[in-house]
Order: structure tokens, then C-alpha cells, then sequence
């Protein structure tokens, strides 16, 4: 099992379209539960509640009576999910939970992993059908399995001063680079490891297997 200790504070779970977890995992307590338009069919699949709808709502199999609502017109600049993390912050989140967004579109896919990897001063964690990313909001810690797959993407700019404890190959206040392969595949050396940065926007990607 994965787990990063949730941090004390506003925490939000968003579920969105696309691939998404069979088994969403555990949830934060008490989260404030956000569906990005056809997110609303995952987590009714899921048998999640949900306290508000946002998006174009284009998508989405029926638009219930007795969820609140917030619907923008179908030309707009920002993607259904990206207006959900902005309303998450609007609410002073400090951690936000992302369920689903991968397949289908590579376009909204690598617009997803850039916005989440964006997310400065939030903890951010992003659970697909094909795996788990955690944006590194400082320091990350990560429970794992040695000999199991991470890997470290740069996004928008130079990652600077990462460093890693329980990982195979260790950075010591290296840069990683946006278009660099370095951080690819590395692995966990023992049942835990810590991720952490001085500045930019980092992604440790947890694949399945």
C-alpha cells in the first residue's frame, strides 16, 4: 500500500474524467468532495458523495437535482478540471486529492499533469487507472516496495536542489531538468523514501506494475 501522511488543514478530492483507480483508496476525512464535470459519474461509481459540480457539464451522463451546481459555458480558456483546482483554492485548500484525468486525450492528459505539477504551495496527490503522481510541495515522504518503479519529472522549468533518501539511484541537491530522462525510473530501496526540493515543480510518479 501507498500512503503519504495527510496534512492538517482544508483538504479536497476531485473527481474528473477519464481513467480513473478501480479502487479509489482511502479518502481524507472529512474532504470536500468536487467533480470536474464527468468526474460526477466516477464517483458515483465509486459510491462517493459529492458536494459540488463544476464545469461545462458537456460530459457529465446526467446533471443531478441535489448537488450544487456551478456550470460555465462550453467555450471557455480553462479545462473542466482546472476550474475545479482553482475553486479548491479559493477555498484555501491545503492538500488536494485528484481522482481520474488520464487516458483518452493526450492533450488533456499532459495539460493535467502540467497544471497539477503547478500547484505551488498545496500538497497534491493524483490517483489514475495507470498509476500515482505526488506533486513535492517541499518534502515528500512515500511508503513503496523495494524494487518499486518512481520517477522524477521536472515541469515548466528547472527543478532545483532534489534530493532523495531510500532510493536506489540518490540526488543530492542536483537539478533535474523539463525534458530530461534523468529522473526515470529510479526505485525504492527500502519500504520508504523521501522526495525534496528547494524550488520549482516536481511530479514522483509511482507507475503500475
Amino acid at each position: 500500500m501507498r500512503a503519504i501522511p495527510y496534512p492538517i488543514g482544508m483538504e479536497v478530492v476531485i473527481f474528473a474524467g477519464g481513467d480513473a483507480p478501480k479502487h479509489v483508496g482511502p479518502l481524507p476525512e472529512d474532504a470536500f468532495v468536487i467533480a470536474a464535470d464527468a468526474g460526477y459519474d466516477v464517483a458515483r461509481r465509486a459510491g462517493v458523495s459529492v458536494d459540488l459540480l463544476i464545469g461545462d457539464l458537456d460530459s457529465v451522463s446526467a446533471v443531478p437535482d441535489d448537488v450544487t451546481t456551478v456550470r460555465f459555458p462550453v467555450d471557455k480558456d480553462e479545462t473542466d478540471l482546472d476550474l475545479a483546482i482553482r475553486h479548491s483554492r479559493s477555498l484555501g485548500s491545503t492538500f488536494i486529492l485528484v481522482i481520474g484525468g488520464s487516458g483518452g486525450r493526450i492533450d488533456h492528459f499532459l495539460a493535467n499533469a502540467a497544471l497539477l505539477a503547478a500547484q505551488d504551495g498545496v500538497g497534491v496527490e493524483w490517483r489514475t487507472g495507470s498509476g500515482t503522481a505526488f506533486r513535492v510541495n517541499g518534502v515528500l515522504s512515500l511508503d513503496g516496495s523495494p524494487g518499486e518503479i518512481v520517477s522524477l519529472l521536472a515541469f515548466g522549468g528547472t527543478a532545483r536542489g532534489v534530493r532523495t533518501m531510500g532510493l536506489r539511484w540518490r540526488l543530492d541537491g542536483e537539478d533535474l531538468l523539463p525534458g530530461s530522462t534523468r529522473g526515470v525510473s529510479n526505485a525504492f530501496e527500502r519500504a520508504s523514501a523521501v522526495v525534496s526540493l528547494d524550488e520549482g515543480n516536481l511530479l514522483v510518479i509511482l507507475p503500475e506494475r
